[in-house]
C-alpha cells in the first residue's frame, strides 16, 4: 500500500475551500489525470482516469464528511484507494487543505512510479492547481453541505447521513474512513495539523 499526504495554504475561507472540494466533476480542472466524474449520488461517484497512458474507471463512495472539516472516502470498484482531505481554518481568508490518498499500485509503471515519489509530486502539484483554480475564483463552483457519520460515531450510534437540504441517501453500505493520527487533530477547532 502506498500513502501520499500532501498539505496546501489557500487564501480563501475554510467554507469556500471545503464547498469546492465537494464538487467532485470540477476535479478535472484541477487534477491531473482525471479525465471525468460523476456524481452518482450525494455520497458516490465515478471516475475516469488515464494515467501513464492507462486508462481506469472505477466508482468511489463518501464514507464520512462533516461541512468546513473533512470529506473520506473509499474505492467501492476498480482501482483500490481510499483517502480523506482535510480542511483548517488558519485564518477568515486562509485555509490549510490537507489530503492523504493510500492506495495499491496495480502495475510495474505504478510501482516504480510509487518508488521514485512520483505520487507525491502529482498530490503536490494538483492541490497546486487546486489552490490556483479557489483563488483565482474567489468563490466556490457550488457546495454539499450534508453530513455523513462513520459507522459507530459516537454521536448517531451508527452510520447515517444528516444532509443540510431536501436528499437523503442510504447509507447502511458505508464504511470507516481511514485511520488518520488523532495527535494531528486541533483540540481548539477540531481541525487537523494546527502545528504545521
Amino acid at each position: 500500500m502506498t500513502t501520499v499526504e500532501e498539505s496546501i495554504n489557500v487564501s480563501v475561507p475554510v467554507t469556500t475551500a471545503y464547498n469546492q472540494w465537494t464538487q467532485f466533476e470540477s476535479f478535472p480542472q484541477f487534477m491531473g489525470g482525471v479525465i471525468s466524474i460523476t456524481q452518482l449520488s450525494d455520497t458516490t461517484t465515478h471516475w475516469v482516469t488515464k494515467v501513464a497512458g492507462v486508462e481506469r474507471e472505477f466508482d468511489t463512495e463518501i464514507t464520512e464528511q462533516h461541512p468546513d472539516e473533512r470529506v473520506a472516502w473509499k474505492s467501492t470498484d476498480g482501482k483500490s484507494h481510499a483517502g480523506v482531505v482535510t480542511f483548517h481554518r488558519l485564518g477568515d481568508a486562509e485555509t490549510r487543505v490537507t489530503v492523504q490518498l493510500d492506495w495499491e499500485p496495480e502495475n510495474v509503471v505504478e510501482k516504480l512510479g510509487s518508488v521514485v515519489g512520483a505520487d507525491d509530486r502529482q498530490v503536490k502539484s494538483d492541490l497546486a492547481r487546486f489552490k490556483e483554480f479557489i483563488e483565482s475564483r474567489g468563490s466556490e463552483t457550488g457546495s454539499w453541505r450534508g453530513n455523513v457519520d462513520a459507522p459507530g460515531n459516537a454521536a448517531t450510534g451508527a452510520a447515517g447521513t444528516a444532509p443540510v437540504g431536501p436528499t437523503s441517501t442510504d447509507t447502511s453500505r458505508l464504511a470507516a474512513a481511514p485511520d488518520v493520527d488523532p495527535a494531528m487533530d486541533d483540540p481548539e477547532s477540531g481541525g487537523p495539523r494546527a502545528g504545521l
